[in-house]
């Protein structure tokens, strides 16, 4: 902007120079994010003994298969020996169908 005011200037600079940059996909590529990151920035806890720390994710949409027609698959890892299990299960599952999957 400081470059831009030493070149030239008009009444209404400072907006149309705001709005020319928000609008050019190029500057908003290249704009590094300055809010707060995403996540939860925590230490995860470091497990002594097999099965006492779990980590779980979804791996979905997947080409349905089999006679059940599984279209997603739930992940649960354990962070003590790195095993992990793999679950069939279907993209719409409720918390109640996962709670008794697991």
């Amino acid at each position: 902007m400081e470059r831009i005011k030493t070149c030239s200037w008009w009444p209404s600079w400072r907006k149309d120079v705001n709005e020319y940059f928000h609008s050019c996909d190029r500057f908003q590529k290249s704009n590094k994010a300055t809010g707060k990151r995403f996540g939860l920035m925590i230490h995860i806890q470091e497990s002594c003994t097999p099965w006492e720390v779990v980590h779980m994710d979804w791996v979905a949409p997947l080409t349905p298969e089999g006679d059940k027609r599984y279209n997603a698959c739930l992940v649960i890892l354990d962070r003590y020996s790195k095993t992990p299990i793999f679950l069939p299960c279907h993209k719409d599952d409720t918390a109640m169908d996962t709670a008794l999957l697991i």
